[in-house]
């Protein structure tokens, strides 16, 4: 079992996704006694680590979408050596960079590691000398890991499929999992407007295009109807939307942009429909907030994305990077009859207390250490 007083990490990307989506694991690490140190670029959610959740943060030289040879090999270094000296006693690796970057270092150090695979990313997504490279690097990292955590199976048997794993442990989680206490139902709201939104970071495989030229379709037929996009600007990705695309869409009228918000539940609770048109996603955990609150979505049919949603039931999938069938599908549920839209979202709900309790991530993540 993990002596309590090493440390237990958590490396990651940004620490703005260790406080939104692994928050709940971090608390039950400390309720378990362990010392829990973030290890994650300075962002605005580092203190609120510190503060907020009661754990250490260190900084990590990390840039997202860099891939400058000399630059990513002096955050290696950086991290690597940050580990040396922390010598943990086990390290939780989240993105890609992290379970590369971390998985390595931590196989050199002899250091035990969890990665844990929450989408694919770009390096899956698009296809380049680089970008194989970066795949092949991926399973040299995750062969050394103690498991390796999976969101939706899809991934898994492709991971399988290229030989990034081979003989590693494997666990297929529902997505980071959700407190259904703090994402509380709600019945829908008043029929007009119709409202739908997008919560995701500005990039382009996350569907922003297609949702706001969707937005447009829709608008000239049913021109009442609200777009809601929420989201941070300057998102450390190859495919990242520029600020000034953003101002474009907000003067054309077409979607009202509220930038990055510290608490989505009670935009999420003024819309009807949450939409994902994702080129892959792991889990989007976004489709999870909403359907907990009682709002079915409208996702694009890729990896992860149907995964979040009972076709038909819960929400409705759309063709990928397709434009018009986001916006056939809007339509169908801005004349969809409110029961019916309404029944949606109580499934939803209901889906998410049977399948995707926060608790099966936590202990998934409390078994790697009582192993130890």
């Amino acid at each position: 079992m993990q002596e309590k007083n090493i440390p237990v990490v958590l490396v990651s990307n940004t620490s703005w996704y260790l406080y939104n989506f692994r928050r709940g694991t971090i608390a039950a690490l400390r309720e378990a006694g362990y010392r829990v140190v973030a290890l994650a670029p300075q962002d605005d959610y580092s203190a609120r680590l510190v503060e907020e959740l009661g754990i250490e943060h260190m900084p990590l030289p990390m840039e997202g979408k860099s891939t400058r040879l000399l630059g990513e090999g002096k955050s290696l270094l950086a991290l690597a050596a940050t580990l040396r000296r922390l010598k943990p006693g086990f390290v939780f690796n989240f993105t890609v960079k992290a379970n590369i970057y971390s998985g390595l270092a931590c196989r050199v150090l002899s250091i035990p590691y969890a990665n844990n695979v929450s989408g694919l990313g770009t390096a899956f997504l698009h296809d380049s000398w680089l970008f194989r490279r970066v795949r092949g690097l991926y399973g040299l990292a995750n062969r050394g890991a103690q498991r390796v955590f999976f969101q939706n199976q899809e991934d898994h048997d492709l991971f399988q499929h290229h030989g990034l794993l081979r003989d590693t442990p494997t666990t297929v989680l529902p997505g980071s999992g959700m407190n259904t206490e703090r994402f509380t139902y709600s019945t829908l709201p008043p029929p007009a407007p119709f409202t739908f939104v997008m919560i995701a970071r500005l990039l382009g495989d996350k569907g922003v295009r297609e949702y706001v030229q969707a937005a447009e379709q829709v608008r000239a037929v049913h021109p009442n109807t609200h777009f809601l996009l929420i989201g941070p600007h300057g998102a450390s990705n190859r495919t990242a939307i520029t600020e000034r695309e953003v101002t474009q869409w907000q003067q054309a009228g077409v979607i009202d942009y509220l930038g990055e918000q510290g608490d989505v539940r009670p935009l999420i609770e003024q819309a009807h429909v949450l939409v994902l048109p994702s080129y892959r996603e792991g889990m989007p955990r976004t489709v999870l907030e909403a359907a907990a609150m009682g709002r079915p979505a409208i996702v694009s049919d890729v990896p992860g994305c149907r995964h979040a949603v009972a076709a038909g039931k819960t929400g409705w999938l759309c063709e990928v990077k397709s434009v018009d069938s986001l916006a056939a599908r809007m339509d169908d549920c801005i004349t969809m009859p409110a029961e019916q839209l309404q029944a949606a979202g109580t499934a939803a709900r209901v889906r998410i207390e049977a399948e995707f309790d926060e608790r099966i991530v936590i202990d998934a993540a409390l078994g790697c250490l009582k192993t130890r």
